[in-house]
Protein backbone atom coordinates (compact mmCIF):
# COMPACT_ATOMS: atom_id res chain seq x y z
CA UNK A 1 0.00 0.00 0.00
CA UNK A 2 2.78 2.31 0.72
CA UNK A 3 4.56 1.61 -2.35
CA UNK A 4 1.22 2.71 -4.19
CA UNK A 5 1.16 5.68 -2.38
CA UNK A 6 4.49 6.47 -3.03
CA UNK A 7 4.07 6.16 -7.09
CA UNK A 8 0.73 8.47 -6.57
CA UNK A 9 2.64 11.02 -5.41
CA UNK A 10 5.52 11.20 -7.32
CA UNK A 11 2.94 11.31 -10.55
CA UNK A 12 0.74 13.93 -9.41
CA UNK A 13 3.58 15.95 -8.06
CA UNK A 14 4.18 16.33 -11.88
CA UNK A 15 1.40 17.79 -12.77
CA UNK A 16 1.49 20.48 -9.77
CA UNK A 17 2.52 23.36 -11.61
CA UNK A 18 -0.41 23.18 -13.72
CA UNK A 19 1.04 22.42 -17.31
CA UNK A 20 -0.05 19.23 -19.27
CA UNK A 21 1.99 16.40 -19.33
CA UNK A 22 2.54 12.98 -21.27
CA UNK A 23 3.01 9.65 -19.92
CA UNK A 24 6.17 9.73 -21.49
CA UNK A 25 7.17 13.27 -19.86
CA UNK A 26 6.25 11.60 -16.35
CA UNK A 27 8.51 9.05 -16.86
CA UNK A 28 11.63 11.57 -17.78
CA UNK A 29 10.30 13.31 -14.78
CA UNK A 30 9.82 10.40 -12.33
CA UNK A 31 12.12 7.64 -13.44
CA UNK A 32 9.03 5.22 -12.69
CA UNK A 33 8.52 1.95 -15.10
CA UNK A 34 6.60 2.93 -18.45
CA UNK A 35 4.18 0.47 -17.09
CA UNK A 36 3.23 1.51 -14.17
CA UNK A 37 2.97 5.23 -14.96
CA UNK A 38 0.50 4.18 -18.18
CA UNK A 39 -1.62 2.24 -15.97
CA UNK A 40 -1.54 5.66 -12.92
CA UNK A 41 -2.82 8.20 -15.61
CA UNK A 42 -5.30 5.95 -16.42
CA UNK A 43 -6.69 4.84 -13.02
CA UNK A 44 -6.42 8.14 -11.87
CA UNK A 45 -8.01 10.15 -14.78
CA UNK A 46 -11.19 7.17 -14.38
CA UNK A 47 -10.81 8.55 -10.22
CA UNK A 48 -11.85 12.40 -10.65
CA UNK A 49 -7.68 13.25 -10.09
CA UNK A 50 -6.73 13.74 -13.56
CA UNK A 51 -8.15 15.15 -16.92
CA UNK A 52 -7.31 14.16 -19.62
CA UNK A 53 -6.85 16.21 -23.39
CA UNK A 54 -10.54 15.07 -25.50
CA UNK A 55 -8.38 14.72 -28.47
CA UNK A 56 -4.82 12.59 -28.98
CA UNK A 57 -1.62 14.76 -29.81
CA UNK A 58 0.62 14.08 -32.74
CA UNK A 59 4.24 14.36 -32.96
CA UNK A 60 6.53 13.47 -35.59
CA UNK A 61 9.73 12.32 -34.54
CA UNK A 62 12.72 11.78 -36.52
CA UNK A 63 15.58 8.74 -35.27
CA UNK A 64 18.87 9.34 -36.54
CA UNK A 65 19.88 4.86 -37.81
CA UNK A 66 23.42 5.72 -38.95
CA UNK A 67 24.00 4.33 -42.35
CA UNK A 68 19.87 4.27 -42.36
CA UNK A 69 19.88 7.95 -42.61
CA UNK A 70 16.33 9.03 -40.81
CA UNK A 71 13.34 7.06 -39.88
CA UNK A 72 10.17 9.37 -39.34
CA UNK A 73 7.18 8.27 -37.25
CA UNK A 74 4.04 9.58 -35.99
CA UNK A 75 3.86 9.34 -32.51
CA UNK A 76 -0.23 9.62 -30.92
CA UNK A 77 0.03 10.22 -27.33
CA UNK A 78 -2.88 12.22 -24.66
CA UNK A 79 -1.78 14.95 -22.38
CA UNK A 80 -3.06 14.95 -18.61
CA UNK A 81 -3.66 17.79 -16.01
CA UNK A 82 -4.85 17.93 -12.20
CA UNK A 83 -8.57 18.29 -12.06
CA UNK A 84 -9.50 21.38 -9.92
CA UNK A 85 -12.36 20.95 -7.71
CA UNK A 86 -15.82 21.54 -9.04
CA UNK A 87 -14.15 21.58 -12.80
CA UNK A 88 -14.91 19.00 -15.26
CA UNK A 89 -13.28 20.36 -18.28
CA UNK A 90 -10.49 22.45 -18.83
CA UNK A 91 -8.95 24.83 -21.56
CA UNK A 92 -5.41 24.82 -22.37
CA UNK A 93 -3.57 26.40 -24.74
CA UNK A 94 -6.63 25.86 -27.31
CA UNK A 95 -6.99 22.21 -26.55
CA UNK A 96 -10.09 20.76 -24.02
CA UNK A 97 -9.29 18.73 -21.12
CA UNK A 98 -12.10 16.51 -20.02
CA UNK A 99 -12.88 14.00 -16.79
CA UNK A 100 -13.81 10.45 -17.51
CA UNK A 101 -16.36 9.43 -19.59
CA UNK A 102 -16.61 5.60 -21.25
CA UNK A 103 -16.82 6.66 -24.82
CA UNK A 104 -14.23 8.84 -25.00
CA UNK A 105 -12.10 5.79 -23.73
CA UNK A 106 -8.62 4.76 -26.62
CA UNK A 107 -10.11 2.44 -29.10
CA UNK A 108 -6.84 0.23 -28.28
CA UNK A 109 -7.95 0.26 -24.14
CA UNK A 110 -11.74 0.66 -24.72
CA UNK A 111 -11.45 -3.63 -24.32
CA UNK A 112 -11.94 -5.31 -21.29
CA UNK A 113 -8.15 -6.36 -21.62
CA UNK A 114 -5.65 -4.80 -24.26
CA UNK A 115 -3.46 -6.46 -26.45
CA UNK A 116 -0.36 -5.16 -24.89
CA UNK A 117 -1.53 -6.11 -21.31
CA UNK A 118 -2.12 -9.93 -23.38
CA UNK A 119 1.02 -10.01 -24.77
CA UNK A 120 2.87 -8.88 -21.72
CA UNK A 121 0.87 -11.10 -19.36
CA UNK A 122 1.75 -14.08 -21.34
CA UNK A 123 5.26 -13.60 -21.30
CA UNK A 124 5.26 -12.87 -17.54
CA UNK A 125 3.27 -15.71 -16.96
CA UNK A 126 5.47 -18.35 -19.69
CA UNK A 127 8.45 -16.41 -18.04
CA UNK A 128 10.56 -19.70 -17.85
CA UNK A 129 10.42 -19.74 -21.80
CA UNK A 130 11.24 -17.97 -25.02
CA UNK A 131 9.10 -17.44 -27.72
CA UNK A 132 9.28 -16.75 -31.40
CA UNK A 133 6.97 -13.24 -31.83
CA UNK A 134 5.35 -15.28 -34.60
CA UNK A 135 4.51 -18.19 -32.25
CA UNK A 136 2.71 -15.24 -29.10
CA UNK A 137 0.61 -14.06 -32.27
CA UNK A 138 -0.56 -17.85 -33.23
CA UNK A 139 -1.16 -18.70 -29.78
CA UNK A 140 -2.86 -14.79 -29.06
CA UNK A 141 -4.69 -14.72 -32.22
CA UNK A 142 -7.95 -15.97 -30.44
CA UNK A 143 -8.25 -12.50 -29.18
CA UNK A 144 -7.23 -10.46 -32.34
CA UNK A 145 -3.42 -10.22 -31.47
CA UNK A 146 -1.92 -9.85 -34.84
CA UNK A 147 2.32 -9.90 -35.37
CA UNK A 148 2.61 -6.17 -35.58
CA UNK A 149 0.46 -6.06 -32.32
CA UNK A 150 3.25 -8.25 -30.76
CA UNK A 151 5.92 -5.88 -32.07
CA UNK A 152 4.57 -2.44 -31.35
CA UNK A 153 3.97 -3.72 -28.01
CA UNK A 154 7.62 -4.42 -27.33
CA UNK A 155 8.48 -1.58 -29.00
CA UNK A 156 6.89 0.26 -26.07
CA UNK A 157 7.87 -1.91 -23.52
CA UNK A 158 11.39 -2.93 -24.39
CA UNK A 159 12.89 -2.34 -21.05
CA UNK A 160 10.80 -5.41 -19.81
CA UNK A 161 11.23 -7.91 -22.13
CA UNK A 162 14.57 -9.37 -24.21
CA UNK A 163 15.03 -9.14 -28.22
CA UNK A 164 17.20 -11.06 -29.49
CA UNK A 165 17.15 -11.39 -34.10
CA UNK A 166 20.16 -11.38 -36.36
CA UNK A 167 22.77 -9.43 -35.08
CA UNK A 168 24.03 -6.75 -38.42
CA UNK A 169 26.49 -3.84 -37.52
CA UNK A 170 23.86 -1.35 -37.75
CA UNK A 171 21.31 -3.67 -35.43
CA UNK A 172 19.09 -6.73 -35.64
CA UNK A 173 16.88 -8.48 -37.97
CA UNK A 174 14.57 -10.59 -37.26
CA UNK A 175 14.36 -14.93 -37.53
CA UNK A 176 12.56 -16.70 -40.07
CA UNK A 177 9.83 -16.48 -37.26
CA UNK A 178 10.17 -13.24 -36.54
CA UNK A 179 12.28 -12.06 -33.23
CA UNK A 180 12.96 -14.08 -29.96
CA UNK A 181 11.22 -13.06 -26.82
CA UNK A 182 11.36 -13.24 -23.19
CA UNK A 183 10.20 -11.60 -20.37
CA UNK A 184 13.21 -9.88 -18.18
CA UNK A 185 12.72 -10.80 -14.53
CA UNK A 186 12.34 -7.04 -12.45
CA UNK A 187 13.03 -8.40 -9.52
CA UNK A 188 16.47 -9.77 -10.02
CA UNK A 189 19.21 -7.81 -10.38
CA UNK A 190 19.74 -6.49 -14.03
CA UNK A 191 22.58 -8.33 -15.26
CA UNK A 192 21.79 -11.89 -13.93
CA UNK A 193 18.42 -11.36 -15.67
CA UNK A 194 19.41 -10.59 -19.05
CA UNK A 195 21.61 -12.99 -18.50
CA UNK A 196 18.77 -15.59 -18.09
CA UNK A 197 17.23 -14.00 -20.98
CA UNK A 198 19.86 -14.60 -23.20
CA UNK A 199 19.97 -18.48 -22.34
CA UNK A 200 16.27 -18.86 -22.90
CA UNK A 201 16.67 -17.47 -26.42
CA UNK A 202 19.69 -19.95 -26.91
CA UNK A 203 17.73 -23.13 -26.07
CA UNK A 204 15.02 -21.49 -28.55
CA UNK A 205 17.87 -21.47 -30.94
CA UNK A 206 18.78 -25.24 -29.98
CA UNK A 207 15.33 -26.57 -30.21
CA UNK A 208 15.53 -25.77 -34.02
CA UNK A 209 17.87 -27.56 -34.75
CA UNK A 210 16.50 -31.03 -35.77
CA UNK A 211 14.06 -28.90 -37.95
CA UNK A 212 16.39 -25.83 -39.42
CA UNK A 213 19.31 -27.17 -41.73
CA UNK A 214 20.25 -23.72 -41.37
CA UNK A 215 20.46 -23.63 -37.64
CA UNK A 216 22.01 -27.00 -37.80
CA UNK A 217 24.72 -25.33 -39.97
CA UNK A 218 25.33 -22.67 -37.69
CA UNK A 219 25.63 -24.33 -34.85
CA UNK A 220 28.65 -26.83 -36.76
CA UNK A 221 30.35 -23.72 -38.21
CA UNK A 222 30.41 -22.28 -34.58
CA UNK A 223 31.62 -25.23 -33.10
CA UNK A 224 34.50 -25.63 -36.22
CA UNK A 225 35.61 -22.26 -35.31
CA UNK A 226 35.96 -22.63 -31.62
CA UNK A 227 37.95 -26.04 -32.19
CA UNK A 228 40.48 -23.91 -34.28
CA UNK A 229 40.50 -21.67 -31.89
CA UNK A 230 41.90 -23.69 -29.07
CA UNK A 231 44.69 -24.65 -31.66
CA UNK A 232 45.25 -20.99 -32.02
CA UNK A 233 44.44 -21.59 -35.93
CA UNK A 234 41.95 -19.59 -38.19
CA UNK A 235 39.44 -21.43 -40.31
CA UNK A 236 38.66 -20.63 -44.04
CA UNK A 237 35.18 -20.28 -45.56
CA UNK A 238 36.55 -23.02 -48.07
CA UNK A 239 37.02 -25.34 -44.93
CA UNK A 240 33.91 -24.49 -43.55
CA UNK A 241 31.64 -25.48 -46.91
CA UNK A 242 33.53 -28.48 -47.43
CA UNK A 243 32.99 -29.74 -43.48
CA UNK A 244 29.10 -28.45 -44.01
CA UNK A 245 28.50 -30.58 -47.37
CA UNK A 246 26.39 -27.98 -48.87
CA UNK A 247 26.23 -25.31 -51.81
CA UNK A 248 28.67 -21.99 -52.06
CA UNK A 249 24.94 -20.09 -51.51
CA UNK A 250 23.84 -22.40 -48.52
CA UNK A 251 27.61 -22.22 -47.03
CA UNK A 252 27.67 -18.29 -47.33
CA UNK A 253 23.84 -17.64 -45.76
CA UNK A 254 24.95 -19.84 -43.00
CA UNK A 255 28.25 -18.22 -42.23
CA UNK A 256 26.56 -15.02 -42.13
CA UNK A 257 23.87 -16.17 -40.01
CA UNK A 258 26.04 -17.57 -37.54
CA UNK A 259 28.11 -13.78 -37.17
CA UNK A 260 25.19 -12.17 -37.02
CA UNK A 261 23.83 -15.01 -34.67
CA UNK A 262 27.15 -15.15 -32.38
CA UNK A 263 28.84 -11.56 -32.01
CA UNK A 264 31.83 -13.61 -30.47
CA UNK A 265 32.83 -15.02 -34.30
CA UNK A 266 34.84 -13.11 -36.20
CA UNK A 267 35.45 -12.66 -39.78
CA UNK A 268 39.36 -10.96 -40.94
CA UNK A 269 40.28 -10.90 -44.82
CA UNK A 270 43.41 -11.67 -46.00
CA UNK A 271 44.58 -9.57 -49.15
CA UNK A 272 41.30 -8.33 -48.71
CA UNK A 273 40.06 -11.40 -50.78
CA UNK A 274 40.22 -14.57 -48.36
CA UNK A 275 37.88 -14.81 -45.81
CA UNK A 276 39.07 -16.63 -42.49
CA UNK A 277 37.11 -16.77 -39.14
CA UNK A 278 38.52 -17.15 -35.45
CA UNK A 279 36.47 -16.75 -32.06
CA UNK A 280 36.70 -13.75 -29.62
CA UNK A 281 38.78 -15.67 -26.86
CA UNK A 282 42.26 -15.94 -29.21
CA UNK A 283 44.61 -13.76 -27.91
CA UNK A 284 46.04 -10.85 -29.71
CA UNK A 285 49.26 -12.58 -29.71
CA UNK A 286 48.00 -15.43 -31.22
CA UNK A 287 45.69 -13.76 -33.61
CA UNK A 288 48.70 -12.31 -35.19
CA UNK A 289 50.62 -15.27 -35.34
CA UNK A 290 47.88 -17.30 -36.85
CA UNK A 291 47.05 -14.45 -39.51
CA UNK A 292 51.09 -14.42 -40.56
CA UNK A 293 51.01 -18.28 -41.15
CA UNK A 294 47.64 -18.02 -43.64
CA UNK A 295 49.11 -15.07 -45.47
CA UNK A 296 52.03 -17.29 -46.23
CA UNK A 297 49.83 -20.13 -47.02
CA UNK A 298 47.83 -18.05 -49.15
CA UNK A 299 50.79 -16.76 -51.05
CA UNK A 300 51.92 -19.58 -51.84
CA UNK A 301 48.53 -22.29 -52.35
CA UNK A 302 47.22 -19.51 -54.41
CA UNK A 303 49.89 -18.87 -56.48
CA UNK A 304 48.36 -21.47 -59.24
CA UNK A 305 44.98 -19.76 -59.47
CA UNK A 306 46.35 -16.43 -59.24
CA UNK A 307 48.21 -17.26 -62.28
CA UNK A 308 45.77 -18.60 -64.36
CA UNK A 309 43.06 -15.72 -63.24
CA UNK A 310 45.65 -13.16 -64.87
CA UNK A 311 46.53 -14.90 -67.62
CA UNK A 312 42.95 -15.31 -68.52
CA UNK A 313 42.48 -11.70 -68.40
CA UNK A 314 45.62 -10.88 -71.04
CA UNK A 315 43.99 -14.08 -73.25
CA UNK A 316 40.54 -11.90 -72.94
CA UNK A 317 42.56 -8.76 -73.90
CA UNK A 318 44.37 -10.31 -76.98
CA UNK A 319 41.03 -11.10 -78.54
CA UNK A 320 39.60 -7.77 -77.83
CA UNK A 321 42.75 -6.02 -79.47
CA UNK A 322 42.73 -8.82 -82.45
CA UNK A 323 39.10 -8.14 -83.31
CA UNK A 324 38.36 -4.61 -82.30
CA UNK A 325 39.43 -2.06 -85.01
CA UNK A 326 40.25 1.11 -83.07
CA UNK A 327 40.72 -0.38 -79.78
CA UNK A 328 42.56 2.25 -77.10
CA UNK A 329 43.40 0.87 -73.75
CA UNK A 330 43.32 2.72 -71.06
CA UNK A 331 47.18 2.34 -68.89
CA UNK A 332 47.10 3.70 -65.46
CA UNK A 333 50.53 4.10 -62.98
CA UNK A 334 50.27 1.78 -59.89
CA UNK A 335 52.64 1.83 -57.05
CA UNK A 336 53.88 -1.58 -57.47
CA UNK A 337 55.16 -2.37 -61.01
CA UNK A 338 53.68 -6.36 -60.72
CA UNK A 339 50.57 -4.99 -61.43
CA UNK A 340 49.50 -4.68 -65.31
CA UNK A 341 49.03 -0.81 -66.47
CA UNK A 342 46.13 -2.18 -67.70
CA UNK A 343 44.41 -2.64 -64.60
CA UNK A 344 41.93 0.31 -63.50
CA UNK A 345 41.34 1.54 -60.03
CA UNK A 346 38.06 3.03 -60.07
CA UNK A 347 37.12 5.41 -57.24
CA UNK A 348 33.75 4.54 -55.30
CA UNK A 349 31.34 6.84 -54.12
CA UNK A 350 29.63 3.85 -52.15
CA UNK A 351 30.84 0.83 -50.57
CA UNK A 352 30.73 -2.13 -52.93
CA UNK A 353 30.97 -5.64 -51.79
CA UNK A 354 33.37 -5.23 -48.99
CA UNK A 355 35.27 -2.36 -50.99
CA UNK A 356 34.99 0.99 -48.92
CA UNK A 357 36.62 3.70 -51.32
CA UNK A 358 38.55 2.02 -54.49
CA UNK A 359 37.58 -1.28 -56.80
CA UNK A 360 39.87 -2.66 -59.47
CA UNK A 361 38.46 -3.43 -63.18
CA UNK A 362 40.82 -5.43 -65.57
CA UNK A 363 40.59 -3.61 -68.45
CA UNK A 364 38.99 -0.16 -69.81
CA UNK A 365 39.57 0.84 -73.80
CA UNK A 366 37.52 3.08 -76.14
CA UNK A 367 36.55 3.03 -79.64
CA UNK A 368 35.19 5.76 -81.55
CA UNK A 369 32.73 4.35 -84.46
CA UNK A 370 32.92 7.10 -86.66
CA UNK A 371 34.29 11.07 -87.39
CA UNK A 372 31.04 11.87 -86.01
CA UNK A 373 30.11 9.71 -83.44
CA UNK A 374 30.52 9.88 -79.25
CA UNK A 375 33.27 7.40 -78.17
CA UNK A 376 31.98 4.08 -76.88
CA UNK A 377 33.83 3.23 -73.34
CA UNK A 378 34.18 -0.22 -72.26
CA UNK A 379 34.73 -1.96 -69.22
CA UNK A 380 35.46 -5.01 -68.60
CA UNK A 381 35.59 -7.39 -65.78
CA UNK A 382 37.31 -11.23 -65.89
CA UNK A 383 36.48 -14.15 -64.14
CA UNK A 384 38.35 -17.72 -63.69
CA UNK A 385 35.77 -20.42 -63.08
CA UNK A 386 32.27 -20.31 -63.07
CA UNK A 387 30.36 -17.38 -62.88
CA UNK A 388 26.95 -16.36 -61.44
CA UNK A 389 24.79 -13.84 -60.91
CA UNK A 390 25.86 -12.29 -58.17
CA UNK A 391 29.24 -11.28 -59.80
CA UNK A 392 27.45 -9.83 -62.37
CA UNK A 393 25.36 -7.56 -60.20
CA UNK A 394 28.80 -6.88 -58.18
CA UNK A 395 30.15 -5.38 -61.42
CA UNK A 396 27.34 -3.61 -62.05
CA UNK A 397 27.21 -1.93 -58.84
CA UNK A 398 30.88 -1.10 -59.37
CA UNK A 399 30.01 0.69 -62.21
CA UNK A 400 27.31 2.90 -60.94
CA UNK A 401 28.68 3.77 -58.05
CA UNK A 402 31.96 4.82 -59.34
CA UNK A 403 32.93 8.30 -59.92
CA UNK A 404 34.22 7.15 -63.26
CA UNK A 405 31.55 5.59 -65.12
CA UNK A 406 28.13 6.34 -62.76
CA UNK A 407 26.08 8.92 -62.95
CA UNK A 408 23.20 10.29 -60.37
CA UNK A 409 19.66 10.68 -61.69
CA UNK A 410 16.01 10.92 -61.04
CA UNK A 411 15.89 7.62 -60.48
CA UNK A 412 18.75 6.72 -58.47
CA UNK A 413 22.37 5.91 -59.68
CA UNK A 414 23.02 4.31 -63.19
CA UNK A 415 25.85 3.72 -65.86
CA UNK A 416 26.83 6.81 -67.79
CA UNK A 417 25.57 6.75 -71.82
CA UNK A 418 28.58 5.71 -73.65
CA UNK A 419 29.25 3.32 -70.90
CA UNK A 420 29.25 -0.59 -71.70
CA UNK A 421 29.92 -3.17 -69.06
CA UNK A 422 31.55 -6.44 -70.40
CA UNK A 423 31.81 -9.23 -67.99
CA UNK A 424 34.18 -12.41 -69.17
CA UNK A 425 33.89 -15.74 -67.55
CA UNK A 426 35.87 -19.01 -68.52
CA UNK A 427 32.39 -20.97 -67.59
CA UNK A 428 28.53 -19.62 -66.76
CA UNK A 429 26.29 -21.76 -65.62
CA UNK A 430 23.46 -22.26 -68.56
CA UNK A 431 21.00 -23.59 -66.07
CA UNK A 432 21.00 -21.12 -63.92
CA UNK A 433 18.12 -18.94 -63.77
CA UNK A 434 17.49 -15.31 -62.53
CA UNK A 435 13.63 -14.56 -60.97
CA UNK A 436 12.73 -11.17 -60.96
CA UNK A 437 10.09 -9.35 -58.32
CA UNK A 438 7.29 -10.06 -60.72
CA UNK A 439 8.30 -13.92 -60.22
CA UNK A 440 9.56 -14.33 -64.53
CA UNK A 441 12.35 -16.48 -65.01
CA UNK A 442 14.59 -15.57 -67.19
CA UNK A 443 18.79 -16.82 -68.47
CA UNK A 444 21.66 -15.46 -67.42
CA UNK A 445 22.41 -14.27 -70.13
CA UNK A 446 19.50 -12.31 -71.00
CA UNK A 447 19.29 -10.71 -67.55
CA UNK A 448 22.47 -9.59 -68.40
CA UNK A 449 21.98 -8.26 -71.62
CA UNK A 450 18.51 -6.85 -69.89
CA UNK A 451 20.82 -4.80 -67.54
CA UNK A 452 23.19 -3.82 -70.55
CA UNK A 453 26.25 -5.72 -69.18
CA UNK A 454 28.30 -7.70 -72.61
CA UNK A 455 29.02 -11.80 -71.52
CA UNK A 456 32.07 -13.15 -73.18
CA UNK A 457 32.61 -16.94 -72.46
CA UNK A 458 35.58 -18.58 -73.18
CA UNK A 459 33.78 -21.10 -75.44
CA UNK A 460 33.32 -17.56 -77.80
CA UNK A 461 37.20 -17.57 -78.07
CA UNK A 462 37.72 -21.37 -79.11
CA UNK A 463 35.21 -20.97 -81.72
CA UNK A 464 37.33 -18.02 -83.09
CA UNK A 465 40.12 -20.64 -82.82
CA UNK A 466 38.41 -23.59 -84.67
CA UNK A 467 37.94 -20.42 -87.63
CA UNK A 468 41.44 -20.43 -88.11
CA UNK A 469 41.61 -24.43 -88.35
CA UNK A 470 43.07 -24.96 -84.90
CA UNK A 471 42.61 -28.22 -83.55
CA UNK A 472 39.74 -28.90 -80.74
CA UNK A 473 42.14 -29.74 -78.14
CA UNK A 474 43.81 -26.53 -78.15
CA UNK A 475 41.82 -24.42 -76.44
CA UNK A 476 42.19 -20.75 -74.71
CA UNK A 477 42.19 -22.44 -71.32
CA UNK A 478 45.18 -24.71 -71.75
CA UNK A 479 46.69 -21.39 -73.10
CA UNK A 480 46.00 -19.93 -69.31
CA UNK A 481 46.57 -23.41 -67.77
CA UNK A 482 50.00 -23.86 -69.68
CA UNK A 483 51.23 -20.09 -69.74
CA UNK A 484 53.61 -19.10 -67.20
CA UNK A 485 52.44 -15.15 -67.03
CA UNK A 486 50.58 -12.78 -68.97
CA UNK A 487 53.11 -12.40 -71.62
CA UNK A 488 53.69 -15.28 -72.60
CA UNK A 489 49.80 -15.68 -72.89
CA UNK A 490 50.23 -13.16 -76.11
CA UNK A 491 53.14 -15.10 -77.23
CA UNK A 492 51.63 -18.59 -77.37
CA UNK A 493 48.10 -16.95 -78.51
CA UNK A 494 49.85 -15.08 -81.40
CA UNK A 495 51.90 -17.56 -82.31
CA UNK A 496 49.02 -20.82 -82.81
CA UNK A 497 47.38 -17.60 -84.59
CA UNK A 498 50.04 -17.42 -86.87
CA UNK A 499 50.81 -21.14 -87.62
CA UNK A 500 47.46 -22.96 -86.47
CA UNK A 501 48.88 -26.55 -87.74
CA UNK A 502 51.76 -25.94 -85.78
CA UNK A 503 49.43 -25.01 -82.52
CA UNK A 504 50.18 -28.65 -80.34
CA UNK A 505 53.77 -28.44 -80.99
CA UNK A 506 53.73 -24.84 -79.69
CA UNK A 507 51.64 -26.01 -76.72
CA UNK A 508 53.96 -28.69 -75.69
CA UNK A 509 57.01 -26.94 -75.93
CA UNK A 510 55.61 -24.17 -73.71
CA UNK A 511 54.47 -27.29 -71.41
CA UNK A 512 57.86 -28.80 -71.64
CA UNK A 513 59.68 -25.30 -70.55
CA UNK A 514 57.27 -24.15 -67.40
CA UNK A 515 57.55 -28.04 -66.46
CA UNK A 516 59.10 -26.44 -63.05
CA UNK A 517 56.94 -24.24 -62.47
CA UNK A 518 53.80 -26.82 -62.42
CA UNK A 519 55.92 -29.18 -59.90
CA UNK A 520 56.42 -25.91 -57.76
CA UNK A 521 52.97 -25.06 -57.17
CA UNK A 522 52.23 -28.93 -57.05
CA UNK A 523 54.99 -29.34 -54.11
CA UNK A 524 53.26 -26.29 -52.45
CA UNK A 525 50.21 -27.69 -52.60
CA UNK A 526 51.43 -30.57 -50.21
CA UNK A 527 52.86 -28.79 -48.05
Amino acid sequence: MGSRVSIKNKVLSVFSDGKPRSAKDVVACTGLKELRVWNGLSYWWKRGLLLRSEKPAFDNVEVFKGRGGLTRNTRTYYLYVLKPEERSSLHIEGRKFVSFRKELLDSRGARETSKAKMILDFLKENNDKAFFSVEIAKTLADKAVKIRDVMATIRRYESLVYVRGYRTEQGQTPFKNGYILTWIDQEKPREQAIEEAVKRTNMVLESEHSTSPVIERIHLIRDLILEATKLRDLVSFEFLQNRLGCSLYEAENAVARALQIYPDLRETKLFDAYKYYYHASISEEDLRAAIALKQNYVRIVKGRQNRIGHNWEACVEWFIDKYTTGAVFQTQNHRTKVMDPRRITLHLLKGVGGRRQNAEVDRVWSVTPGVFAQPITYVLECKWGLVRKREVDDFLEVLRWSNEFGVSTSEGRQIKQGVVGVFAGSAFNPQEKVKLKDETEMSLATYAARINIQLLKASDFNEKLRDRAVPKEITVQAVCKTAKDEKEVRELLQAIWENPEKSSEILSKAVSKNKDVYDFEKMLEKT
